[in-house]
């Protein structure tokens, strides 16, 4: 979701700005995306959340998996689409530091207040333990420090985790190990003695190379989920919050977005093909509505059939709408407006901040009697809206403006 500071479309030429102005607006509706997913967590899906005991609709699960399918590889893809272009401009080491400084500083500090905030107001609602002071909760249940209490009910011993901050927090650890590659490939570059040796290019996907990667991910996918269901987190390395059941599809378009800066590939591909796999795309979703269904129908993984179909079902939805959106967002934003402009500037800040608003709002409509449906709408609409608003005003703040 974030991407370096660049020229808006007013200072680009006008080719740049075209593009800049269509992944803008991808990266606005994405984003708005997440905070109606997160708001309908509660209401919809039945795997674990902050708000419990909430009316459900089978709609609402069905959504959250049609979100799940494809949202955050979209957005790893558009986030990598800038990164050769930076690192370019920039150098390793500034290009690193940059990433450090706008990826690293919100999660440390969303770790340390945002996140704990979230796990607290849990323990204190729904965990059934004595109440205890928040700086007491951080250092003893948050940070560990304290024994783990009989019967704890996780999600896992100590509390501690980066919640949604998870992809911001992956996006950094993408960007390293491209550095990494970068480097190591400029040095066997150098001992090989051709320097100057051309690039190849790589053609434009088609409609066989598209089922090929759809293939490989589906088989990558359902290999993965023998160990590691859907909903499974753990902390790579101790600290990096990954979730291994979609690892192949968020890796894969974070690559695919670096292979599609490098060759062109979003002016080139043709938009025939992207309509075609919309088109399929929007039918399959249609399908998962008609049937009310989710994850949970088919089986989070294992060695069954039911794992298998929706790992290959997941897949294809994934690969589908990523292209369709692409080229339907490709082919009819034409350019960008100041308003555009500012919700574009204001769409990570509001990532990063939106999740207490939504929380809250899911806690104060708690026993109001609302439908599942309804609540849900309401939260969608107020966090959106005050999500932005606060964003904009945040970003205004001295010293804020450089990281958010």
């Amino acid at each position: 979701m974030n991407t370096p500071p660049l020229a808006s479309p007013r200072q680009a030429p006008d080719h740049l700005a075209h593009r800049l102005a269509w992944l803008d607006s991808i990266r606005i509706a994405l984003t708005v995306l997440v905070v109606v997913h997160h708001a309908a967590q509660p209401y919809g899906p039945t795997d674990w959340w902050y708000v419990e005991d909430q009316p459900r609709t089978g709609a609402l699960a069905a959504l959250s998996a049609v979100d799940g399918a494809f949202f955050m590889s979209l957005f790893f893809f558009v986030s990598a689409v800038f990164v050769p272009g930076s690192y370019d401009r920039h150098g390793a080491w500034r290009f690193l530091r940059g990433r450090l400084i706008r990826l690293g500083i919100p999660v440390m500090a969303g770790a340390l207040t945002i996140v704990p905030g979230l796990m607290y107001a849990y323990y204190v609602h729904y965990r059934g333990y004595p109440p205890i002071p928040f700086p007491r909760y951080v250092t003893d249940v948050y940070l560990g420090f304290g024994n783990e209490p009989a019967g704890w009910s996780g999600p896992s011993w100590p509390d501690l985790q980066f919640g949604h901050l998870w992809f911001i927090q992956n996006l950094l650890a993408y960007s390293a190990l491209y550095v990494l590659c970068r480097q190591a490939a400029r040095l066997l570059t150098r001992r090989s003695g051709h320097p100057h040796r051309e690039r190849r290019e790589i053609p434009v996907p088609g409609h066989r190379a598209l089922l090929c990667l759809t293939a490989a991910i589906a088989a990558a996918t359902f290999a993965i989920r023998l160990r590691y269901p859907l909903d499974t987190w753990i902390p790579f390395l101790d600290f990096l919050q990954t979730e291994p059941a979609r690892l192949p599809q968020y890796a894969t378009f974070f690559t695919l977005g670096l292979l599609a800066h490098r060759h062109g590939w979003l002016d080139r591909f043709d938009a025939r093909t992207g309509w075609t796999w919309l088109a399929g795309g929007l039918a399959g979703v249609a399908l998962l509505f008609a049937l009310g269904a989710d994850a949970s129908c088919f089986g989070p993984g294992g060695l069954d059939a039911p794992s298998a179909l929706w790992a290959a079902y997941d897949s294809a939805l994934c690969v589908a709408l990523c292209v369709g959106l692409l080229t339907l967002f490709r082919e009819i934003v034409t350019g960008g407006s100041r308003f555009s402009q500012e919700l574009a500037a204001d769409a990570y800040a509001v990532y990063i901040i939106h999740l207490p608003l939504v929380v809250t709002l899911q806690h104060y409509l708690a026993g109001r009697g609302l439908a599942a449906a309804a609540a849900w709408g309401a939260v969608s609409v107020a966090a959106v809206l005050s999500a932005f608003l606060l964003a904009t005003g945040l970003r205004r703040l001295p010293g804020l403006r450089r990281v958010l």
